[in-house]
């Protein structure tokens, strides 16, 4: 998700009773939400149907007879030789799986390591709901990546979806990243009058554009297309690493394919309680954004010899808050408005090496230069289609998956409840996720993510202290869940994603993990990776700019 509010401080959270919950089974349908845009029905009801199961048998029988044919990658992925890319047919529907199928764009760089090196293929999803991971096979050429990448083929591909899989889409694109935008922290009622309008039309333009479909798009299929994707690639066993939103559907899988695990890593974990998916994990993680903008303001603070913005964090969203100001009343270069502003900061909440750009930002247009939060923060008119598509693809996935409230004074009460502690993200994560409230297709109950002791191999569990999009809790949930997993946790550190980052300990746990299979001792720790100096920051290099892609995307 873009925001949530998780674990921890808002302990009156925990207590609320939530109620005018919508669900259907996995397999099943349910009654839309109250004023709902009705969805079309399903075309295809002269098709024998199975159990979703039998459906995911049938297709990897079939996948793992065709195989993937690999080829030159096509000018729109951007993915230079020697990665291949080709595609892999998945059953819209696995309880239909002899009816429509979609294709599943995929990209591939072989192993580099002699053969006795070589270990199969690592597959990667780095999160989302919505982002694609074509572009892992580019992490072949890091560094840090060098003894993975004589070992494994690296496999990366787009999920249902999202970029050239099967599209989704719910709004024109240019509507979509439309600017400049208001952000209240303590919105008013008209203002909340529009949003619930904005949400009821964009749950209707997803129905309307994406026909019966739309309840297809789930995190189950996901895991279930990544059983048929583990045999279009001749695994016997599927290698996977999950970031964010990644760690979810590969807990999944590993609970509704346990035999089928090699090895699996998850990269900030989301909380799988069914509880807490998605309303409640959205609750949690605005409430932890809150706690992360709180350390960036503070850093600001002691390099305010840099920056000035002031001595101490208080002081630093004094300034913060007069440059909101000024962008609501004039948005800078026409475009950055206080929607934009937000969107920007975010940032900071997610990765600590983007503190020095936002940083700079804020001081530049408060001395009257507002050029650097022009570039930082005003919409790309070039990456509005990506931008669009990753966030239906966002809202379909976690609209489908479970039930949400339907009841607008729910989310009125646990919002301004909320805000009055975490007013940082608290309403902007609520009316990105509001559209739930008015879904037109039917809800599922989340799968109860759990294996019995010795069903799977070790797995490796990867979670920063004081990481916001994910936080802390959701990996202690996912270690109790998985029996045999180990959790290794970076002390007082806070950035999103650690794999293939500037933690060398955390480096050196997945690395020894993905090559031999061993687990660290439980509990094991590392100390947090440096903070961002200021006055010696890293420098601009292509390869630093593909680290920052290798990093989960910014929701889940």
């Amino acid at each position: 998700m873009r925001a949530v509010a998780k674990y921890g401080a808002l302990t009156t959270l925990g207590s609320l009773i939530l109620t005018a919950l919508v669900a259907a089974p996995a397999d099943g349908a349910a009654t839309p939400a109250p004023g709902a845009v009705p969805a079309a029905s399903d075309p295809a009801p002269a098709l024998a149907t199975v159990s979703e199961a039998e459906g995911v048998v049938r297709a990897a029988a079939r996948a793992e007879a065709a195989g993937i044919t690999f080829g030159a990658c096509p000018k729109a992925e951007k993915l230079p030789a020697p990665i291949t890319c080709g595609t892999v047919q998945v059953p819209l529907d696995y309880a239909r799986p002899e009816g429509r199928t979609i294709s599943l764009t995929v990209s591939r760089i072989h192993a580099s390591g002699e053969a006795e090196q070589r270990q199969g293929a690592v597959v990667f999803n780095p999160g989302g709901p919505g982002a694609s991971g074509m572009y892992f096979p580019r992490a072949a050429t890091l560094p840090d990546w060098k003894r993975i990448a004589e070992a494994y083929d690296f496999v990366g591909y787009a999920p249902r979806g999202v970029g050239r899989s099967a599209p989704l889409s719910c709004v024109d694109p240019a509507e979509f990243i439309k600017a400049p935008t208001r952000s209240p922290r303590h919105p008013s009622e008209a203002y909340k009058r529009e949003k619930i309008a904005e949400a009821r039309a964009y749950a209707r333009g997803c129905a309307e554009k994406a026909g019966p479909a739309l309840r297809h798009y789930t995190s189950l299929n996901n895991a279930r297309d990544l059983d048929v994707l583990r045999a279009a690639l001749g695994e016997r066993k599927l290698t996977f690493m999950g970031s964010s939103y990644g760690t979810y559907f590969g807990a999944l899988y590993a609970s509704l394919f346990p035999s089928h695990v090699r090895r699996m890593v998850f990269d900030s974990a989301v909380n799988p309680d069914p509880w807490q998916i998605w309303y409640r994990d959205n609750l949690d993680q605005s409430n932890a954004f809150e706690r992360r903008w709180a350390d960036f303001r503070t850093w600001a603070a002691k390099h305010d010899a840099t920056f000035h913005l002031g001595a101490n964090a208080g002081a630093v969203q004094t300034s913060y808050e007069e440059l909101r100001s000024r962008v609501a009343r004039e948005p800078a270069g026409g475009t950055v408005g206080p929607g934009q502003l937000q969107a920007a900061m975010l940032g900071a909440g997610y990765y600590d090496d983007y503190w020095i750009s936002r940083a700079t930002a804020l001081a530049a247009y408060l001395k009257g230069d507002a050029k650097p939060l022009i570039a930082l923060a005003a919409p790309q008119p070039q990456a509005a289609p990506e931008a669009e598509n990753g966030n239906a693809v966002y809202t379909a996935v976690e609209c489908n998956d479970a039930p949400w409230p339907t009841d607008w004074r729910i989310w009125d009460r646990d919002n301004t409840d909320l805000a009055r502690i975490a007013p940082f993200e608290t309403w902007d994560n609520a009316w990105m996720n509001l559209p739930c409230a008015f879904w037109p297709a039917p809800q599922q109950q989340p799968l109860d993510v759990r294996t019995e002791p010795g069903q799977l191999p070790p797995t490796l569990i990867l979670a920063a202290e004081r990481d916001a999009a994910t936080p802390y809790e959701g990996a202690l949930e996912l270690r109790s869940r998985l029996p045999g997993a180990v959790l290794v946790t970076e002390r007082d550190a806070g950035t999103h994603g650690l794999v293939g980052g500037s933690n060398t300990c955390v480096n050196a746990y997945v690395n020894d993990y993905l090559l031999t299979g061993k687990t660290p001792a439980p509990d094991a720790a590392c100390a947090p990776h440096a903070e961002p100096d200021p006055v010696t920051p890293e420098p601009a290099t292509k390869l630093a700019d593909l680290r920052m892609r290798l990093r989960p995307a910014p929701r889940f």
